[in-house]
């Protein structure tokens, strides 16, 4: 696939200053193999205790705090800790006191999305370097607002995209650019993961021990039911992004980065929520289509879908088979492992087989990706099997995270924060067509909607005081 000058958006970057972003990090203070990092990981009930178990293993990393609203879930993440002989972090359950703390070298973001950026921008401005969860924002105007001030600040900022950290991926992009396809001229990103409904659920007294106006933040504030909080966030529009901005988030980042793609100019959305009567806002099946072009270069085509029910397999992605003939044990012992996670989450309809992936379709043949671990290629007319890889995913991404804040070299992060934010974009602008019903036209250069007055506000949103996330950062 060849290298092509996709991103114009980058080019308005670079002359705000990011491109001297590597360069000016390499003037910060460089810690020693020998030096502590104390990181503070934020939201600790579900994706958090992930990022814990993450850094646990890291030399010269200490797990020095934990924050959450939840004081039921601090008080259970600190007899988990002492377990995992994790020596007892420090709590904290207003995020802003946290920031305060000198003592605080980074911190590791995984709260419900509408916080991701204002808690980003607040880090940078205090000097933290960051970890920060995918999606990087809850709308797109704030994700721009969270790169501007990890290039001001010039803080690490690694995104959540951990599948750029796998080694059978990355030697699939390699492979395509290197031309094993041919001219790459669409991308798909599939998908189809099980999600029982979420039901109805009353209005109800806020739970002892939680800070609901601190869950709430820049949202508005509304009476607390059980599907307005712990997961079901994903799916109502004021917290969440649906499933494409949760699994969904990472196919869009595979495709966009196989397709050597940056901001689209067309994006067209339809689907719904099928099947269930219950609160969930966001839709269960969703098709987008995004169609590139930049001066110079061919057309190229990108297509995602959300599947929340049963549904076919394509290309075997998802399979055990799919990684020729079997998974090794420590791949099988992974996906049952994330199988065994999602069900705890997702309720009895999760933990059945899913579609996760992506396919890339070029002038010689196609190669398919089944979830992070794996690659397939098809060659020539009778798809004649191709270079293929499956190794199996640890704990890459936090490593790569820490040995950037220790070199103060963004240029080797696996997944910075802007192609984060691009590949973020891609969530926003599909939700927002959805949502309007309509086709949207956007400027990739300007980065902004071209003649859709409801379209730019929706890409913004809107804040509760105090927690506004800043015109100026």
């Amino acid at each position: 696939m060849q290298e092509n000058s996709f991103d114009n958006g980058r080019r308005a970057f670079l002359k705000t200053g990011a491109a001297t972003v590597a360069t000016a990090l390499s003037a910060k203070r460089v810690l020693g193999a020998n030096d502590r990092i104390r990181v503070a990981v934020i939201g600790l009930r579900g994706r958090g205790w992930d990022h814990v178990k993450g850094y646990k293993p890291i030399p010269g990393v200490e797990i020095a705090y934990f924050c959450d609203i939840d004081e039921n879930v601090l008080r259970k993440r600190l007899a988990d800790a002492e377990q995992l002989g994790i020596p007892k972090p420090e709590t904290y359950v207003d995020v802003r006191k946290l920031l305060a703390d000198k003592n605080v070298d980074a911190v590791s973001i995984a709260t419900p999305n509408h916080w991701h950026s204002l808690i980003g921008i607040w880090a940078a401005q205090a000097g933290k370097d960051i970890y920060i969860e995918k999606p990087c924002s809850h709308n797109w105007w704030e994700g721009r607002q969270l790169v501007r001030a990890v290039n001001k600040y010039k803080v690490i900022c690694e995104h959540g995209s951990q599948c750029r950290s796998s080694a059978a991926i990355c030697d699939a992009m390699d492979q395509m650019r290197n031309g094993l396809l041919g001219e790459v001229y669409m991308a798909r990103g599939l998908c189809y993961k099980w999600r029982d409904t979420i039901g109805h659920a009353q209005e109800e007294p806020v739970p002892a021990g939680v800070n609901y106006d601190l869950w709430t933040g820049p949202a508005p504030l509304k009476p607390f039911t059980r599907n307005r909080f712990h997961y079901n966030w994903h799916w109502i529009w004021d917290t969440g992004n649906g499933d494409i901005g949760n699994q969904g988030i990472h196919e869009l980042d595979l495709a966009r980065w196989g397709l050597g793609v940056g901001l689209p100019t067309k994006i067209t959305a339809v689907g719904g929520h099928f099947m269930f009567d219950d609160d969930q806002q966001t839709p269960n099946m969703l098709t987008v289509a995004y169609e590139f072009k930049s001066p110079g270069a061919k057309a190229k085509m990108m297509s995602f879908e959300v599947r929340g029910w049963m549904t076919n397999r394509e290309a075997h992605i998802g399979t055990p088979e799919f990684a020729g003939g079997g998974v090794p044990a420590a791949g099988l012992e992974q996906r049952q492992t994330r199988s065994q996670s999602n069900a705890q989450m997702l309720g009895p309809a999760s933990g059945k087989p899913s579609t996760i992936g992506n396919l890339y379709y070029g002038s010689k043949g196609y190669l398919a990706i089944s979830d992070y671990d794996a690659y397939k290629s098809f060659l020539g007319p009778e798809n004649e099997p191709g270079p293929q890889k499956h190794e199996p995913v640890r704990n890459e991404h936090f490593v790569n995270f820490i040995e950037c804040m220790r070199s103060r070299n963004a240029g080797n992060l696996h997944a910075p924060i802007y192609e984060g934010y691009l590949s973020t974009t891609l969530v926003h602008l599909a939700n927002a067509s959805y949502r309007l019903g309509r086709t949207i036209q956007f400027d990739p250069e300007k980065e902004e909607v071209i003649g859709d007055r409801e379209a730019t506000q929706m890409l913004k949103g809107t804040y509760r005081s105090p927690y506004v996330v800043p015109e100026q950062v």
